[in-house]
C-alpha cells in the first residue's frame, strides 16, 4: 500500500539523519518524572506517530524542491511525488488516530498534537521562508513536541522542555546557516540569509548562553550551567558542528533529567 510505504520511507530517512531527537528527549522526560509503565507506553507511542505525521507533512510540502536537491533521497521523493494522494490519506489517518487517542485516554496530548503539529505545518508551508519566525517556530516546536511526555499540570515537565526550546533555537540557527547559500540562491529569506552567516553564528551562541542561564535559574545550578560547554565546540563546517552541538547539549539534557529523577523536582536558583 502506497501510504504505508510513504510513512516507512519517512521513518527510515529521518532516523538515518538523526532527526527525531525530540522522541529521545520525550523518553528522558517521561522516565525522569517516574511515570508508570502504561503512561510511558501511551505517551511514547503517541510521540512516534506524531513525529511520523509532522515529518511526512514537511516532506509533502518540500517534495518539488527536494526533487532537485542532491542532498535528498531522490527515490523517496520521486515516490512521494507520484503518490501525493496516498500521502494525504496517510496524514489524515494519523491525525484521526492521534486525536482519537488524545480524546479517549489523555486530553493533555492535544497540546503536542495541536501546537507541535500546527507549528510544523505552518513552518513547512510558510514560516521557514521568513527570517526570525523560522527560528522562533522551532523554539515553540522544541517545547511542544516533547510535552507529549507529561500531563499539562506537571510543572517539572514544562521546566525540562523549556530548556529544549532554547536548544532548538540553537539547532535551527545552525541549520539555516548550513543552508544559507542554497536558500540565498533560491531567493528564500531565512534568518541566516537576512542576518548573514557571521551574525547568525552569534545568534546560535546566544541561544546556548540563554539555555545555560535558564538551566541555572530553573533546573539546577550545576546541571543547568552545563550548556556553557557547547560554547567550546570549534566552529567548523555547519553539519559537523550541528552534530557536535546536538551531542553536547543532548548529554547536558540527560544530566538535567537525571537530577530531576534524583531530587524529584527542579531546584534552580530562582525556585529556592
Amino acid at each position: 500500500m502506497a501510504a504505508l510505504r510513504i510513512v516507512w520511507d519517512v521513518a527510515v530517512y529521518r532516523l538515518r539523519r538523526l532527526e527525531m531527537a525530540n522522541l529521545v528527549a520525550a523518553g528522558a522526560v517521561v522516565l525522569a518524572l517516574r511515570s508508570p509503565p502504561d503512561q510511558i507506553a501511551l505517551r511514547m507511542a503517541f510521540g512516534v506517530v506524531l513525529n511520523l505525521l509532522v515529518y511526512l507533512n514537511n516532506d509533502f510540502h518540500d517534495a518539488e524542491e527536494d526533487a532537485g536537491a542532491a542532498s535528498k533521497d531522490a527515490t523517496k521523493t520521486a515516490y512521494l511525488l507520484a503518490h501525493r494522494g496516498a500521502a494525504i490519506v496517510a496524514q489524515v489517518v494519523m491525525v484521526g488516530i492521534l486525536a482519537a487517542v488524545a480524546m479517549l485516554f489523555e486530553r493533555g496530548l492535544l497540546i503536542p498534537l495541536l501546537v507541535g503539529g500546527g507549528v510544523c505545518w505552518a513552518y513547512s508551508a510558510v514560516l521557514k521562508r521568513h527570517p526570525a519566525v523560522d527560528v522562533i517556530a522551532m523554539v515553540i516546536w522544541g517545547v511542544s513536541m516533547p510535552s507529549v511526555a507529561f500531563a499539562p499540570e506537571d510543572l517539572r515537565g514544562w521546566a525540562l522542555v523549556g530548556i529544549l526550546g532554547l536548544f532548538s533555537g540553537a539547532f535551527e540557527t545552525v541549520q539555516v546557516i548550513r543552508d544559507e547559500a542554497e536558500d540565498r540562491a533560491a531567493g528564500v529569506r531565512t534568518t541566516a540569509v537576512a542576518l548573514g552567516v557571521a551574525r547568525s553564528w552569534w545568534l546560535a551562541r546566544f541561544f546556548i548562553l540563554a539555555s545555560a542561564v535558564y538551566g541555572v535559574l530553573v533546573i539546577h545550578p550545576l546541571f543547568g550551567a552545563a550548556p556553557i560547554l557547547a560554547l567550546l565546540i570549534p566552529r567548523t563546517e555547519p553539519t559537523r558542528y550541528w552534530n557536535a552541538l546536538r551531542l553536547v547539549l543532548g548529554l547536558c539534557f540527560l544530566g538535567a533529567c537525571g537530577q530531576v529523577w534524583i531530587y524529584g523536582d527542579v531546584v534552580g536558583l530562582a525556585l529556592r
